[in-house]
Order: structure tokens, then sequence, then C-alpha cells
């Protein structure tokens, strides 16, 4: 059943005594659900007990916005219908003050509720054959041949994808995540100029910024502004966070509910991943587009290699070597196109920069998608966008 309508509650650990798992995964978002289904599509025999401390559906702080490029991870391992009752979204807007460019990008996008994807995911875990048990996790502790949780399981390896916070960030030995974000969302009935469409305008406050008016297609429109944070010694409040953004999307918070505020962890020119058998996928291994705050395909297409990558380790019986697997299989798909965001979004802290790449976009519609796969995707700088570029820099 639709997981919009079933509210889906987990059964709480309650073991008296520690389990043993092959696989535990800590967090059910995104990164965790596809680990998951990374590992029991490598091996369906695996015992993977997947924890999060919530009930599904839940809500979860995003802009909802879903990347052609995260269903097609998904859909190589045969997992589709994610999608199922919310239309494609095509046209993409882009402005900064008078300057803006509006058009249809090459690859779909959808603005789907993290409620429903993600329970969406958690189903299609479960139905793989991971159990799913609600337990927060306050400790963990490393042996030579096992990885403890609390005190109701220990595995051979663990995935940690619980977030910008992560406790397993902290067991793998890696410091707190860089540079992060702060955003605020909410959601209002979608106006009739919003109507199917991604709307993006950034920011001159601070750079880099903007505000999003994300289209669900179903009569209500994702809301939100979303900034870097800088040494100052207390973040933005909320009501400067929505004065920005009705500032930058008049009419944006008039009738608006569900504001919620939360912190990106954004990924910068290096991603590391520690040798052993602690895994992070997604945000807690600081994974979001300093760009664009895009963190939805990077959770699922880390998600899925970590899982693979624990699954064939323990098949190994070298639990061990799962960390080396899977940071050299990361860095195989990210590591370029890393370094180039970290390039663009230091860049974007300049103004007159984003108003000549929003105009080198609407003179070249091949530009402008370069420009989405950059920050959606795992695209590039490519030649022809900083062709496209430069010429402009010093255009009026």
């Amino acid at each position: 059943m639709d997981p919009r309508l079933i509210p889906m509650t987990l059964p709480e650990s309650t073991n008296a005594s520690p389990q043993h798992w092959d696989l535990v995964i800590v967090g059910a978002g995104p990164a965790g659900s596809a680990a998951a289904l990374g590992a029991l599509t490598e091996a369906p025999d695996l015992r993977v007990l997947l924890l999060d401390r919530s009930d599904f559906p839940r809500d979860k702080v995003c802009g909802d916005g879903i990347a052609t490029h995260a269903l097609a991870e998904l859909a190589e391992i045969g997992v589709h219908g994610i999608d199922d009752g919310w239309p494609p979204v095509r046209r993409l807007e882009l402005a900064l003050g008078g300057t803006s460019v509006s058009s249809d990008r090459h690859r779909l996008g959808w603005v789907i509720p993290r409620s429903v994807f993600d329970a969406r995911l958690v189903d299609r875990a479960t139905a793989a054959g991971a159990v799913l048990r609600r337990h927060r996790v306050v400790d963990v502790a490393l042996s030579d041949s096992a990885v403890s949780i609390d005190d109701i399981a220990f595995a051979d390896v663990v995935i940690g994808a619980d977030g910008p916070y992560s406790i397993l960030r902290v067991a793998a030995g890696l410091p707190p995540t860089g540079r992060r974000a702060l955003a605020l969302r909410g959601y209002v009935p979608t106006p009739a100029q919003w109507e199917g469409a991604q709307v993006i305008r950034f920011g001159e406050r601070r750079q880099p910024s903007y505000a999003w008016a994300f289209d669900r297609g179903d009569g209500i429109c994702n809301v939100g502004y979303g900034e870097v944070l800088g040494m100052e010694r207390q973040p933005p409040t909320r009501s400067l966070l929505l004065a920005e953004l009705e500032d930058l999307l008049p009419g944006a918070t008039t009738g608006g509910d569900a504001w919620k505020a939360h912190q990106l962890p954004l990924s910068g020119w290096r991603w590391d991943q520690p040798d052993g058998n602690i895994l992070l996928a997604g945000d807690a291994s600081g994974l979001v587009n300093p760009m664009t705050g895009e963190g939805i395909y990077y959770a699922v297409a880390t998600g899925l290699r970590a899982g693979r990558a624990a699954a064939s380790a323990i098949r190994a019986g070298d639990p061990r070597s799962a960390g080396r697997t899977y940071r050299h299989s990361v860095r195989r798909l990210l590591a370029n196109h890393l370094r180039h965001t970290s390039i663009a979004a230091r860049l974007a802290r300049v103004p007159w920069v984003v108003r000549a790449g929003i105009r080198a976009a609407s003179r070249d519609d091949r530009v402008f998608n370069d420009l989405v796969e950059l920050g959606l995707g795992r695209g590039l700088i490519t030649p022809r966008l900083a062709g496209g570029l430069l010429p402009r820099l010093t255009s009026p």
C-alpha cells in the first residue's frame, strides 16, 4: 500500500542480549535503504539489520527534489516505481536579480515529499530481506572482529547513514564535516507562475545562497531558503531566513506551513573513507553538493556502493577490506565531480560570476544542461561551460 496512507510503526529493539548480524545499517533514509538494497542485491542471503530512530513515513527537511540520476541508480538493481503518482518536472528557472534563464532540462526531475520517497525505499529494502527496527544508537564499540551497536547488536560490517551528526562518523575516526549550510523549508499552495517548475533565485546577502520554489504537482509547492554558514557565532534566525525567502520569492511565505530548518554538511575538494569495517554514506560522509545543497543522488549512489562493498567483503571472509573497496568505488564515481563542484562553489561566492553563468546558460541550452548536471548529478565544468562563462565575466 502507498506509505502516504498507512503509517509504518517499527518494533523497538528490546533484545536481552546482543544479536549477531552480517551487516547493520544505522539510518534508514535514502542512503541507508539504498545500502540495504545494494547489499542484498549482491548477497540475497545476507542478514541485514536496518536501524532508525523514527517510524515511517516521517517528514524530513529537504527541497524534495529528486534528480533522475538517483532513480537511474535504483533502476540498475531492479528497483522501480519510487516516483509512481508524482508527475515529472522538466522546467527549471535560475535567476539572480534581473538576470534569469528558464528552460527545459534534458533530464527529468521530480518533487516527491521525503515522507513518501523515504518510506517507499524502506519498503523496498524490507521486501528484499532487511529487518527494520526502531532504535536510537548512542554507543559504538570496535573490536578486532566486529562492531557493536549499543547492547542490541554486533556485526561484521556497519554502515553509517545517520546524517550530518553521525555517531558512526566519530567511531570511524573522521573529523566533523567541514562547511555547512542552513536551510529553512515550508509548503504553500502552488501559485500559477510556479506550476510545473523548479525555481531557484540566488540571493545577495551572502554567497552562495538561494531561495527555491519546487512544484510537487499536487497543488502544493515546496519553498525554502538556504545559505552557507560563515564564521558567525550565531546562525541566521528563523525570521531572517523567512525574510530572505519572501524578498527573493514574493508570496512564498503566504499560507505556508510545516516550516523546519536543518544544517547540511557540504562536500569539499576531497572525500575520504577509512579502511576497516565502518562505512559512511550520504550526509554522514559529508556528501551534499556545495552549489545546490542536493544530496539525494549522492545518498543513493554511495549507499548502493557501501552495501555492495560490505556484502563482497563479508562473502570473502574479510570484513575489514570493505572500507578500502568502498573508498575506491566512490572515488571512481565522484572524485573529479567533487573537485569541480568545489571550484564552482568558490566561484559562486561572487555575484557577478553567478550572473555570467546565468547569461551563458540563457544563450546556449547545452551550457544550461551542463550547469544542471554539475548541480544535480555528477557533471563537470565542461570546456563548453567554461567557454560559455568566461567571455561573459566581463560583458555588461
